[in-house]
């Protein structure tokens, strides 16, 4: 019987991660591949072997890949704003809100400011080191174009009524359409700060590649 080649795609939609994982498992020789034209095709047989046959250890970090390609579909690089100049901490809301706007998330921007600053006024969203976790007090999936997070950093740390006292510089704006997600990515970003790098690197990071590459690496890589 002939073989069967897949598509990265047909690979990623069955290991349930992104193109991007599929390609590094290709790299490192995880399976047998093609070229087929001017495409790689992964030898069927080969990726089912290589299921049947994963440790404990491999379906761990699997598990993890498939969690952060999860974050990935919310967590966008041209959803990463850097070093802009807010005076306050309503002035940080509004101009996270007009960024929302400009890649259509939301068609109302000030429609979103007034929800958030809503939320702000029941309790602070400020979490302490420097971060901010912004969301509107409930969720809106009908306002909403696509779940999303949104990342600011502001030049300058400003107020924010933070539990630690101190003044917040990095703001995660989450837009999403039900509590599974919601919840899901409040445990996803406090995890990530939980590391002192990794926060530390949220603030001299230079591009928004290098701030998506931290919010989406391995946790074991980001303890390096």
């Amino acid at each position: 019987m002939a073989k069967k080649f897949l598509s990265k795609a047909d690979v990623a939609k069955k290991l349930k991660v992104s193109e991007r994982v599929v390609q590094e498992m290709i790299a490192s020789g995880t399976f047998e591949t093609k070229l087929v034209g001017k495409s790689i095709k992964i030898d069927e047989d080969s990726l089912n072997e290589w299921l049947e046959n994963l440790n404990e250890t491999d379906e761990k970090l699997l598990a993890l890949k498939r969690v952060i390609c999860h974050f990935e579909e919310y967590m966008r690089p041209e959803n990463i704003f850097l070093d802009f100049a807010a005076e306050n901490k309503f002035d940080a809301i509004r101009i996270l809100s007009e960024k929302a706007k400009d890649l259509k998330l939301v068609r109302d921007a000030r429609w979103l400011y007034e929800v958030v600053v809503a939320r702000e006024e029941l309790i602070s969203t400020a979490i302490g080191h420097g971060v901010a976790l912004l969301h509107p007090r409930h969720l809106h999936p009908s306002k909403i174009k696509a779940p999303s997070i949104l990342f600011g950093r502001s030049s300058v740390p400003v107020d924010f009524d933070a539990p630690d006292y101190q003044p917040v510089n990095i703001f995660f704006m989450l837009l999403l359409h039900n509590d599974k997600q919601h919840l899901f990515s409040l445990s996803y970003i406090s995890k990530l700060i939980m590391n002192p790098e990794v926060l530390a690197a949220f603030s001299s990071a230079s591009s928004k590649e290098d701030i998506h590459q931290l919010l989406t690496i391995l946790p074991e890589q980001n303890s390096k």
